[in-house]
């Protein structure tokens, strides 16, 4: 074989290897119920469930973090995280979670937040200065 045909293989083989692991690292968004049927870290979309609890008590625990989540399909799951809460939890508007199912609880290894937006033209927030006089 000539040289060039062994370099053209060795390429095309380095250039489907680095597909696969492109693609073998990549995760997908899913709800509760996909990622009940997988074992894969998948990312879930979704909302807070503001009526029930937050589980954080850093005294106890300052790993430990616990809420109930509701995905885009409307299903429900328990969400526990093994960190600290994030600041501001409780304000935001969507929730996206990394992570796999253990048993009936999804264990999130990441938690991205979206935050309403302080340039809301609905929820203007005015804060005045008072100025003093020295006499």
């Amino acid at each position: 074989m000539k040289k060039s045909s062994i370099l053209g293989i060795v390429v095309i083989a380095v250039f489907i290897a680095i597909i696969i692991s492109i693609y073998g690292d990549s995760s997908t968004y899913a709800s509760f119920s996909e990622a009940q049927k997988t074992e894969v870290e998948l990312h879930v979309v979704g909302q807070l469930n503001k009526e029930k609890e937050l589980v954080y008590n850093p005294v106890q625990n300052a790993n430990y973090f616990s809420f109930y989540m509701l995905d885009e399909h409307g299903q429900e799951c328990k969400v526990v995280f093994q960190g600290s809460k994030p600041q501001d939890f409780e304000r935001s508007e969507q929730i996206v979670l990394t992570g796999k199912m253990v048993g009936q609880e999804f264990h999130a290894s990441k938690i991205l937040m979206k935050c309403p937006s302080k340039y809301n033209d609905q929820q203007i927030e005015i804060t005045e200065a008072t100025a003093t006089s020295q006499v």
